[in-house]
């Protein structure tokens, strides 16, 4: 039997462990040896939740994805606490912060993405290193900065959180729900301005002050304020200071590419990458995840399209061994296309009380004409700001193509299923509308058990309701069954229906 295939993997980060977790069998046939090497002394976790940490909703525990001592029983190599320096692309090694260099045959960054620091009076300004931010500054990407986090919002502090993307608005909310004070500060008209139309985001804003947060539209930030090093106060340009016990940054992230452009690999705002992963021509080096611009994509920084990636290359890796431990001339092409498993696009927001899902391009309005020469495209909205009410649908050919539902779950749940299955709409568009009209009680249509329930995950209703029958009784061992509900949180609450239907009839 020939020597095992060496493979290291850059990074330890959930896409990084799904990885490991695919090439397990591989380890135990003796075919591969797989070291994978992490910066942070704590083993895989899923950092979509690291918010739920820092606010109590959730123990550290709760979101581990890998345990170190586990897959050192399996065979595979963990180097916690240990970064990569430098490749060297020729000699094919890496040489480790603590002076150790790793052989390989194949190489997989994983690296992921840092938090953008804004350039603000009093901040550290790093953008191709790791930020030394000021006592009382987070970005909220790791434990650490939920531990930071933690004690502000027990104590019932004030919280400044910068940026009005999704995870901004999800902090927010968190924070607010768990009892503490929020204040959400962004620079646009509306948050979610990148998912939403301008009618959906001021209902959204509306919704936020009504659960209590603070909302500061339209604000360019100039300075953090501190007082003996730590930060009291995010000032404005207009002078204005939002006062505060602590500022979550939350901004946008950057690809961790200086590692693969220090080896000469190509990088356009991540690791320029085939459809295939492959950042080289020699079919040894790859690159998935938040760290990886595939076919001319910018990273999606979604944790479904990196697992996507990583189950694709697991296999991938398996079948088509390294040159030198071919059984035969060379190489198969891929016979599957990684990005054809990619699922469209949905932000769905993630907290108590407020309602939001979207997906796909919502800018046309209903009385837009169609592209000159594209097909006939439909516009319907539905709106009641009184009763915290909005919905749009933009169709082509009667075909979902974008859409923004605001306080309609029920509503907002049958589009992303239509959206998703490419499904065409009714004619009467209202009747979508009424799902959510408890009079009328419309019930939506039943998901079919191929239809995707977690669309992180890509696990469907069948085998979720093959895991409850089988006897998991909580959506962690829901989790441990089908890998559902382990990515975002947001089918967590169709899984516990589920669950608490199957104990009902029992």
């Amino acid at each position: 039997m020939s020597a095992p295939e060496r493979i290291v993997v850059l990074g330890f980060g959930p896409v990084a462990a799904r990885l490991v977790e695919d090439l397990l069998p591989a380890v135990r046939a003796g075919r591969v040896l797989v070291t994978v090497v992490g910066a942070e002394v704590h083993a895989a976790y899923n950092r979509v939740l690291v918010a739920d940490v820092g606010t109590g909703r959730t123990a550290p525990e709760a979101v581990a994805l890998s345990d170190a001592e586990d897959l050192a029983a399996e065979g595979v190599e963990v180097r916690l606490g240990t970064a990569a320096r430098r490749v060297d692309r020729a000699r094919r090694t890496v040489l480790l912060s603590d002076g150790g260099v790793l052989p390989y045959d194949r190489i997989v960054f994983a690296t992921g993405a840092r938090a953008v620091v804004p350039v603000l009076r009093g901040l550290d300004f790093a953008p191709h290193g790791e930020p030394r931010l000021p006592e009382g500054v987070v970005a909220l990407r790791d434990l650490d900065d939920a531990a930071a986090l933690l004690p502000v919002v027990r104590s019932g502090g004030r919280v400044v959180v910068l940026g009005g993307g999704i995870l901004g608005v999800e902090a927010a909310l968190a924070i607010r729900e768990q009892g503490a004070r929020a204040a959400l500060v962004h620079h646009g008209d509306i948050p979610l301005a990148r998912a939403l139309d301008h009618d959906g985001g001021r209902l959204l804003s509306a919704a936020l002050a009504a659960a209590g947060v603070d909302v500061v539209p339209q604000a360019r930030a100039v300075a953090v304020r501190l007082e003996e090093g730590r930060f009291t106060g995010l000032e404005l340009g207009d002078g204005t200071v939002v006062p505060g016990d602590l500022l979550v940054l939350s901004v946008g992230v950057r690809a961790r590419a200086e590692l693969a452009e220090g080896c000469g690999l190509t990088v356009d705002r991540g690791i320029v990458v085939d459809r295939f992963l492959r950042a080289d021509t020699e079919d040894r080096v790859f690159a998935v995840g938040d760290c990886a611009a595939v076919a001319g994509r910018p990273p999606s920084g979604l944790i479904g399209p990196g697992w996507t990636q990583a189950a694709w290359l697991a296999k991938y890796l398996v079948e088509h061994p390294a040159p030198g431990f071919l059984d035969g001339p060379g190489p198969a092409a891929p016979a599957v296309d990684p990005l054809a498993e990619e699922r469209p696009g949905i932000i769905l927001l993630k907290a108590r009380g407020v309602d939001v899902a979207a997906g796909g391009d919502v800018s046309p309005g209903p009385w837009d004409s169609a592209p000159w020469g594209g097909s006939p495209q439909r516009v319907a909205v539905w709106a009641d700001p009184q009763q915290g009410r909005y919905c749009k649908m933009v169709t082509v050919d009667g075909v979902l193509t974008g859409f923004v539902a605001v306080g309609m779950p029920r509503t907002a749940a049958e589009l992303v299923l239509l959206y998703e299955r490419g499904a065409e709409l009714p004619a009467d568009r209202s009747t979508l509308f009424r799902l959510d009209d408890a009079a009328l009680s419309l019930p939506p249509a039943p998901a079919g058990p191929d239809d995707v329930l977690c669309r992180c995950s890509g696990a469907t209703h069948g085998q979720v309701g093959h895991a409850v029958g089988e006897g998991c009784t909580t959506v962690e061992q829901v989790g441990a069954s089908c890998r559902a509900g382990t990515g975002c949180g947001g089918c967590r609450d169709r899984i516990e229906a589920l669950l608490a239907s199957a104990a009902s009839t029992v």
